[in-house]
């Protein structure tokens, strides 16, 4: 039986078709954004993992300073230890001083942890500013000179002998290991209900092993560098910049005072002005500029090596435009939600339009096209190729390739394309 346009059960599929296509506008609309997002957040990623390696290289080389300075102190103490051993009295009670002698180094030390505010847009070099909260304090506790007094006597016996009845026990180690082991079996086999009452021992027992040490270092740093975080966040909060060498400049101090304490996230985490959203912006802009311009200078000082093989020539320079195509793409992705970002933060974001670093990118790229288009006018020119055709053809479209990323030529690569044209012309005659 036919159904009329007045039914009321037309009336309502086309209410429920409407209502279907409004709720799929939404959607896509909604999955769109979302994905604008993800393009932010993954660049982000990148910058905060350019920024940890970054962070690493630094720690590992302090590591590497005071190992040699522990070192070399301890050289230096059983060099006046030794003399001194035959004395016992005189020795303890020239020592009696040192304690204050060390509250007083303590004491001076103290204001050295606290860096001076940058003044933007032209903050300090990190090196300078970097340095001096940090060796300062190693230099006041270095080996004692001359004048200084001698180290501290050992403990006497009685004192000592109570240590003798603790000693190492592996077993225990070795224990715990199996029963972990066991438990981890179980975990594979049972269901969660069963294993929840074993969670929270085990938790508690690495956290005694393994972060006791590192918690407790968080825990000085909050309470003794409240002062240096204060001042970090009201140069942080006050920076404003026209050019991005400026913000480069400052990141880049920023880094090296943040370096000094143990762990900067878990640190940061317990004072609540500091303004973390503006310092992952910054150090984002910064990040981002500066992989951009390594990348364009490292395009534009291309040079073709005559006696690579032609393949593994031509192979590193379209790897070259991919690299250079991606960044390009992933910026213009991120550039309208990191704008604003940038704006409210007071960071320049001109670099990232096609009359900044943007446009500066895709006009290098003409570096690699002239050097294709050569290599391979070259090889048709001189000698015998078996494939002529297909380096042809692979020739002119790297050239269109970059024709549309770079919205043109110029005249040295309109020449290179001219040549190009007229080899492949020739050869196609009969």
């Amino acid at each position: 039986m036919p159904i009329d346009d007045d039914d009321p059960r037309m009336a309502f599929l086309r209410k429920e078709l409407e209502e279907a296509l409004a709720t799929n506008n939404s959607l896509e609309k909604e999955n769109l954004e979302l994905k604008q997002e993800v393009y932010r957040l993954k660049a982000q990623v990148s910058a905060l993992k350019a920024h940890d390696n970054e962070r690493k290289s630094i720690l590992w080389k302090k590591l590497q300073n005071s190992m040699d300075s522990t070192n070399a102190e301890r050289f230096q103490q059983k060099a006046t230890v030794l003399p001194d051993i035959a004395v016992k009295k005189p020795a303890v009670e020239s020592l009696k001083p040192a304690e204050g002698y060390l509250e007083s180094v303590a004491e001076k030390a103290k204001p050295s942890r606290v860096p001076q505010p940058p003044l933007p847009p032209q903050p300090p070099l990190p090196k300078q500013t970097t340095s001096a909260p940090s060796h300062k304090v190693y230099d006041e506790y270095k080996v004692p000179s001359p004048t200084a007094p001698p180290p501290p006597p050992p403990l006497p016996r009685n004192l000592l002998a109570p240590s003798k009845a603790v000693r190492r026990v592996p077993e225990v180690m070795e224990f715990y290991r199996s029963l972990m082991k066991r438990d981890a079996q179980k975990d594979n086999t049972t269901s969660p209900r069963g294993t929840s009452p074993v969670l929270n021992p085990r938790n508690m027992i690495g956290e005694i092993e393994n972060r006791s040490t590192h918690l407790l270092a968080i825990k000085s740093n909050v309470e003794t560098q409240g002062e240096f975080i204060n001042s970090l966040t009201r140069a942080v909060e006050a920076a404003a910049f026209t050019d991005m060498t400026d913000v480069e400049a400052f990141v880049k101090w920023l880094d090296g005072e943040l370096s000094s304490l143990v762990d900067e996230r878990a640190v940061l985490r317990h004072f609540s002005q500091w303004p973390e959203r503006k310092a992952d912006a910054l150090r984002e802009a910064a990040f981002s500029y500066r992989d951009l311009k390594n990348l364009e200078s490292e395009v534009l000082s291309f040079k073709d090596n005559p006696k690579q093989l032609l393949t593994q020539s031509l192979r590193r320079m379209e790897a070259l435009q991919d690299r250079l195509e991606t960044s390009v793409n992933n910026i213009e992705r991120m550039r309208e939600g990191s704008s604003k970002r940038y704006r409210e933060f007071r960071i320049p974001c001109e670099w990232m339009l096609d009359t900044g670093v943007i446009g500066q990118m895709k006009l290098s790229s003409l570096t690699l096209a002239k050097a294709y288009m050569r290599r391979v006018t070259k090889e048709l020119q001189y000698k015998e190729c078996s494939q002529e055709e297909a380096l042809l053809l692979q020739g002119v479209r790297f050239a269109l390739r970059i024709h549309q990323f770079a919205g043109g030529y110029d005249a040295e690569t309109k020449h290179a394309f001219d040549e190009l044209r007229k080899v492949g012309t020739a050869q196609q005659k009969p």
